[in-house]
């Protein structure tokens, strides 16, 4: 039987693409790395110096800049795959945050990890059909396509190892993946006052990926939960104006960044406009107009607590 053509839903709206997100790729994702796909191990990318095991400091010990070289390495690598390397050092010494990055690795790269060949061939399809937006889909899957070129079905994505590595990453001081475990429904701890002070913890860090990560908890799925999950909470535009919070903290939120790469290949969210940005996309598209103003406060109540101007 031939191969089915996954070609994605070009029609569906951005709201639902938002709160869909975060486990797209349910089944797919996974943190376990195989082999070296054939080829010698690759050497390291050049973000940071190679650490000697007497010279790692586990994240949970240190401070963890929005910033830092090994987050810059997650939008900045050409190759993934060399880049996943130097984060399983860093891993492998308890480093939460490098953790965390290897999560977000397989998350970026696994709908092209699944199958190489086929998505290849479903990306020349596409260019065949003269989509509307056909070219930025393009672009975006070029771009996953090379950023994620040696990782093979054998490196065994799936769901539950996504879940194993964001928990470990978690219990190490990760608290991004503390907050993207609880928008995926497995909080370290379903105690209400958990959850209450899970996102207290992530208003004050003013850490980009956190506000990013727990960003779905506080869609449509938390509607009826403002007690526990806060003001900014409850419907479609609370979860973008998380964010919009994360990019003006320092997400990368341009438009060949991760978040709308993203979009654009996994769920066919492409942007007409090669020049927006997430922020600017998601007014066009996803926000009624009479409902800009009420993101704009949200983003603002939001950043309060951070210290940084809305």
């Amino acid at each position: 039987m031939p191969r089915k053509l996954l070609l994605p839903i070009l029609l569906v709206g951005l709201l639902g693409a938002l709160a869909w997100m975060p486990l797209r790729q349910a089944g797919w994702i996974g943190v376990a790395f195989g082999g070296d796909s054939g080829e010698g191990a690759a050497a390291p990318v050049g973000l940071m110096t190679t650490p000697s095991a007497s010279r790692l400091v586990p994240m949970a010990l240190r401070p963890a800049p929005a910033l830092s070289p090994l987050r810059r390495g997650f939008e900045e690598s050409v190759d993934l795959f060399a880049y996943s390397r130097e984060l399983m050092m860093w891993a492998a010494a308890g480093d939460a945050d490098a953790m965390w990055l290897l999560s977000l690795v397989q998350d970026y790269c696994a709908g092209f990890a699944a199958d190489p060949a086929g998505y290849a061939q479903d990306t020349r399809v596409i260019a065949k059909l003269g989509l509307s937006g056909g070219a930025a889909m393009l672009s975006a899957r070029q771009r996953v396509q090379q950023r994620c070129a040696r990782f093979v079905p054998q490196d065994g994505f799936s769901l539950p190892v996504i879940v194993n590595q964001r928990t470990q990453a978690a219990r190490a001081g990760s608290l991004a993946a503390e907050a993207a475990l609880l928008a995926m429904d497995r909080p370290l701890d379903a105690d209400d006052d958990y959850r209450r002070e899970l996102v207290r913890r992530v208003l004050d860090s003013g850490d980009p990926f956190a506000f990013a990560a727990i960003a779905p908890a506080m869609g449509s799925v938390g509607s009826g939960r403002t007690e526990t999950l806060g003001e900014v909470s409850g419907s479609e535009l609370s979860e973008i104006a998380w964010r919009i919070a994360s990019c003006r903290l320092g997400m990368d939120c341009s438009p060949d960044g991760s978040m709308m790469t993203s979009y654009c290949v996994n769920g066919g969210i492409c942007s007409q406009d090669e020049t927006q940005d997430f922020s600017t996309f998601a007014r066009d598209a996803g926000v009624p107009r009479q409902g800009e103003d009420n993101v704009e406060e949200m983003v603002g109540t939001l950043l309060s607590h951070t210290g940084v101007e809305g």
